[in-house]
């Protein structure tokens, strides 16, 4: 097999077949769910183009459309085929779990959503009337909607030794953000909390309901969508099954480096190294470590758009879907970590029109990104809910434009339905 190899990227075959894997009895006909053979043919070429510029060691996508699969496909491999990887090379598979990194915060931010359905919390409901302690430093008014829509003011965890056990010190975390001074006392500064607010949205769900998170991740969601893998890390019994991340590309150079730090709270290769630690997969990070297959990620979004209905069961009700995805906040309003603008729910980034994170003409699309091209989301307009998970960590700009054509051409194959 002719493989071709350039510093930092994947080594990449001539052919693709003997690493690509198609679940066709999962699929259905492209023109019963109103879309066209040659739209799959294109969105599966972008993939394979994705996968060419030698970023991605592993790629899964699960795209539903009128509620049934239309494709769910695996391109790549679980190991052999990464920078300085000699091991024997294992094909990946459609149903292989991997890591949603930030995705995750749209998962855990539904365990909240679960506890205002039930009437045990609300969106206007103040932090520190649950966690007195985070009332510190002026924070006693920030609401769980401000939280949930990072404008709670403590997007980095501040005076720490960003090692990965660290993760595993969840009441350290914790005392830390409570104590945190805020960097804007009004809270009205958008700014993406990458692994902050998840600690605190945890702590909410450990404090009212007195269980553990990945007991009510499994009995809320996982369980009724029959999920095999979704859980906060990974057990060991299943990691020969999940590809490791690696850092691909050329090494970042400055502001690269520095606008990665400031989102990720450490260097960017020291975050995907922690990714890969034994704690990463031990630990409950809520904001961060939710392991699944693009299956299983794709179910929760046809979930939301089903008005909180799948398969006969009525997990979340209509109008809690409603309010989930509603926009916090002024739209467009510049994000302080991110450095753009980015429209968010109490629990979702949002897409927006003419052009936004998921694709052209996106404005009633929600989801979330993952550690930069790991993208889940639903799109009512064209009823599709999609899940892209992949493990190649890179900051080179081919990867994002690679990705980015990906969902752009999910976009130009589903035509809008509203």
């Amino acid at each position: 097999m002719l493989m071709f190899t350039r510093p930092g990227r994947i080594a990449v075959p001539q052919s693709l077949r003997g690493l690509t894997t198609i679940d066709h009895d999962a699929e259905c006909r492209p023109q019963d769910v109103g879309m066209s053979e040659d739209g799959v043919r294109r969105i599966w070429r972008a993939v394979e183009s994705l996968y060419r510029g030698g970023l991605q060691p592993a790629i899964t996508l699960v795209i539903r459309r009128h509620g049934r699969i239309v494709m769910k496909r695996a391109l790549g491999a679980v190991s052999g085929n990464t920078p300085g990887d000699s091991s024997p090379l294992v094909p990946l598979q459609p149903d292989s779990p991997i890591c949603l990194f930030s995705a995750s915060k749209a998962i855990s931010a539904l365990l909240l959503h679960k506890l205002i359905e039930q009437s045990q919390l609300q969106l206007e409901d103040r932090i520190a009337d649950f966690i007195p302690e985070f009332g510190q430093a002026g924070k006693g008014r920030v609401t769980v909607r401000q939280l949930l829509g990072h404008r709670a003011g403590i997007p980095d965890i501040p005076h720490i030794d960003p090692k990965p056990e660290l993760l595993l010190e969840w009441d350290e975390i914790v005392r830390l953000l409570c104590e945190a001074k805020p960097f804007d006392p009004d809270f009205d500064k958008q700014a993406y909390h990458a692994l902050t607010a998840g600690f605190i949205v945890g702590e909410l769900l450990r404090r009212i309901t007195g269980r553990e998170l990945p007991e009510l991740l499994r009995e809320w969601i996982a369980e009724p969508l029959d999920c095999r893998y979704m859980t906060y890390g990974l057990a060991r019994e299943h990691r020969h099954l999940a590809p490791r991340n690696a850092c691909t590309g050329i090494p970042p150079i400055w502001p690269l480096t520095r606008m990665a730090k400031q989102v990720l709270g450490v260097p960017f290769s020291a975050a995907v190294e922690a990714s890969n630690a034994d704690a990463f997969y031990d630990a409950v990070v809520p904001a961060g470590n939710i392991w699944a297959t693009a299956d299983e990620t794709s179910r929760v979004f046809q979930m939301l758009l089903n008005g909180g209905r799948y398969n006969g069961r009525q997990l979340f009700k209509p109008e809690t879907v409603r309010e989930m995805t509603a926009r916090v906040g002024r739209s467009w309003q510049f994000d302080r970590t991110l450095g753009i603008p980015m429209p968010f729910s109490a629990g979702f980034m949002l897409g927006s029109d003419p052009v936004g994170l998921y694709g052209l003409n996106s404005g009633r699309a929600y989801g979330h990104i993952g550690f930069m091209t790991v993208i889940c989301w639903a799109d009512p307009a064209r009823d599709i809910s999609v899940a892209l998970l992949n493990t190649g960590k890179s900051l080179s700009p081919s990867g994002l434009l690679g990705a980015t054509r990906v969902v752009g051409a999910i976009g130009q194959a589903c035509p809008r339905v509203d």
